[in-house]
Parts: structure tokens; C-alpha cells; sequence
């Protein structure tokens, strides 16, 4: 009999009981999530974001269904660092699951303030959002130009020593050139790739659905976008990445590690499907077992290796 595969795996200097975890903005800060599943399956799980104060995020309607898809514009709403620290985090350090706390900010100033406040709490890891397109400042702002977002990953980078990702989409442009930036600024891995831009217009009322006209598309419409982008970020920078981008499946999720994905986010598929980020384990373990491999194997193996230098 052959032994049961690990599935354990390596997300830069974070350690992962199993490679699939939750995705920023679809998760909450876990309490919903917890009624149908135990957290404490999952590698890790990653909130929502968090800024320096309680940030309302933009005026509805704002998501609408698309084909393969969903569009939103929330604009980052949450309750603030202070009240996440206060009130969510002690509940969620109760389980034996790894947070990994996802930062948004107008300015590099907020980033590294709210860096602050997650590091002396006790998260486990950071998610710098550099890739939002759903706000008029920050996100997309910071992600576009490879300096900029080096000298922000800099300055956080002096605030904490918690492993650190940055999040990245391709809207931004220079997708490569700024990964390359904030891996030499300090950043410990990438999360690829956030949303796209898209919109959606109403034939009957023949406006805009979205009250901000335009939103992130997310789900099955681009994970072949992010299949490209992990493949080209891990063949030219051989880095520690979070894949996220439409997984539905645990074949969603060994494409995404197959190309270069060290753990594979679940995002707006749990919104359908409350269970999908267990089921989506459950599926990607039985793969791995099928093919005798370790989790930690999967990474990168459709270039022709494993994971050097991913680790």
C-alpha cells in the first residue's frame, strides 16, 4: 500500500498544513464561514481586507452575476484594523488555523500603520493589497509602477517581520517588473492575481447595473489569466505564490499549482458554495493521491521540475 501523500506545504518562511486557503474579500473574518465547515481544515485563512479606520465602502448595487463571473465594487469595506483586532482576531486565534491578514490603505502611511497593529496582534501572515480597482485611491495606484510599490513594501517591511505577500493583478500593468520590485524591497511572496476590470450594462434600463459603473470581475472567467501570470511570475522569479483566480475544483486548483502556485486561494466560488474551499481539498488531495505525489511536489511540475527555489 502506498503511504498517504503530505500535503503539507511551504508558502515562503509560512508553513501550511495543506495548500488550499480562503481568499481576501470573499471570507469575512470567518464567523459565517465557521457554520458549515471547521476552519481548522484549511492551510490557512486570509480576511477581508483591513484599513486604519472603518472604510463604508461604495454605494449599491454593487455586484451582478456574469457569465463564468462575478463583477463587484464593495470598495474594500470593513470595520477597521482596531475593531478586526478587538473583536474578530481573538475568536479566530482560538482555532488552529493561520491568518493571514489582508492590508489596504490610501496611502503608504496607512499600510504600514495597519502593518503595525496585525504584527503586535499576532497574525500569522500578511496580504498587502496593491491591486484593488474598486477604490479612487490606493490599491491599483501603489501596484502600477514598480518603484512606488517597492518603497511601500520598504516601509511595512520596517514595521514587521510576519511573512509578507503582496497582491497583484495584471490591470495594474507591469505585473513582472513590480512583483520583481517588492520581492528585492522584502516581500516574502506574491498572491496572483486579483481582479479584472469589467463592467455591465442593463438592456432594459439601458444604464450601467454597478452604481460605480465598473467592478472586478473574479471566478471561472479568469483563471486562465491567472494561470498565465503564476506561470510567468514562478518561470522568471522562481517565488513563493498564493494562486487564486476562479478555483472551483481541485483540478482548478492543481492547474494553478502545476504552474506555479505554492497554495491555491478560494474566492468567489465559497460565495456560490459555502463549502467549496473543503471540497476543493478534499478534491486536490484525492488527485494527489491518485498520482502518489506530496502536495509540495505539484508546485511548478509542469515546467519540468518541482519547486526550487519556491521555498
Amino acid at each position: 500500500m502506498n503511504p498517504v501523500p503530505s500535503l503539507e506545504v511551504r508558502l515562503g518562511s509560512l508553513v501550511l498544513k495543506n495548500p488550499v486557503v480562503t481568499a481576501a474579500g470573499t471570507f469575512g473574518y470567518g464567523r459565517e464561514a465557521a457554520e458549515f465547515y471547521p476552519l481548522d481544515r484549511l492551510g490557512a485563512v486570509t480576511v477581508k481586507g483591513l484599513s486604519l479606520e472603518p472604510w463604508p465602502g461604495n454605494p449599491p448595487p454593487r455586484a451582478v452575476e456574469t457569465p463564468a463571473g462575478l463583477l463587484n465594487a464593495i470598495g474594500l469595506q470593513n470595520p477597521g484594523v482596531d475593531h478586526f483586532v478587538a473583536h474578530d482576531l481573538p475568536w479566530l486565534r482560538r482555532l488552529a488555523v493561520p491568518v493571514i491578514a489582508n492590508v489596504v490603505g490610501r496611502t503608504a502611511d496607512e499600510y504600514a500603520a495597519v502593518a503595525r497593529r496585525l504584527d503586535a496582534a499576532g497574525v500569522d501572515a500578511l496580504e498587502l493589497n496593491l491591486s484593488c480597482p474598486n477604490i479612487k485611491a490606493g490599491g491599483l495606484e501603489f501596484g502600477r509602477d514598480p518603484a512606488t510599490a517597492a518603497a511601500l513594501v520598504r516601509q511595512v517591511r520596517r514595521v514587521t517581520r510576519r511573512p509578507l505577500l503582496v497582491k497583484l493583478s495584471p490591470e495594474g500593468g507591469r505585473l513582472l517588473e513590480v512583483a520583481a520590485a517588492v520581492m528585492e524591497a522584502g516581500a516574502d511572496g506574491l498572491s496572483l492575481i486579483n481582479t479584472l476590470r469589467g463592467a455591465a450594462v442593463d438592456v432594459d434600463t439601458e444604464r450601467p447595473v454597478l452604481a460605480t459603473v465598473g467592478g472586478g470581475l473574479s471566478g471561472p472567467a479568469i483563471r486562465p489569466v491567472a494561470v498565465y501570470w503564476i506561470w510567468e511570475a514562478y518561470r522568471r522569479l522562481r517565488v513563493p505564490i498564493l494562486g487564486m483566480g476562479g478555483v472551483v475544483t481541485g483540478r482548478d486548483a492543481a492547474e494553478l499549482m502545476l504552474a506555479g502556485a505554492a497554495a491555491v486561494a478560494v474566492g468567489t466560488a465559497a460565495l456560490a458554495d459555502p463549502l467549496a474551499p473543503v471540497r476543493v481539498l478534499d478534491e486536490l488531495a484525492a488527485i494527489l493521491a491518485a498520482r502518489g505525489l506530496d502536495a509540495a511536489r505539484l508546485t511548478g511540475r509542469a515546467h519540468g521540475r518541482g519547486q526550487e527555489g519556491a521555498g
